[in-house]
């Protein structure tokens, strides 16, 4: 049964580079502690028949097909544009770019 110490959970606290106050340190341990012992008893319960899989169920590709349909012309995408230029939507300078 996985315990970890109050002084395990501030080295790894350090080692992150989180500022953690006492009582959170209380906390984490009791929850690292919860989390160890979850993966021992996945472990305990894991075979070697057993192959390792990604998902419980099988999956299958729920996209559609990836077909090429006519999209617009460059006029028609500019029709509804407020402003264009030079066959281009024309939008506010935003950046104090120099001439």
């Amino acid at each position: 049964m996985p315990n970890i110490s109050r002084d395990e959970v501030a080295h790894l606290a350090k080692l992150a580079r989180l500022a953690v106050t006492d009582d959170e340190i209380d906390v984490f341990a009791g929850q690292l502690d919860q989390i160890l012992d979850s993966v021992a008893k996945v472990s305990e319960v894991a075979a070697d028949e057993v192959p390792p899989t990604s998902h419980a169920v099988p999956l299958t590709n729920v996209f559609r097909q990836d077909v090429v349909v006519p999209g617009l012309s460059q006029r028609q995408a500019l029709a509804g544009a407020p402003a264009a230029e030079d066959g281009r939507f024309r939008v506010p300078r935003i950046l104090g770019e120099e001439q």
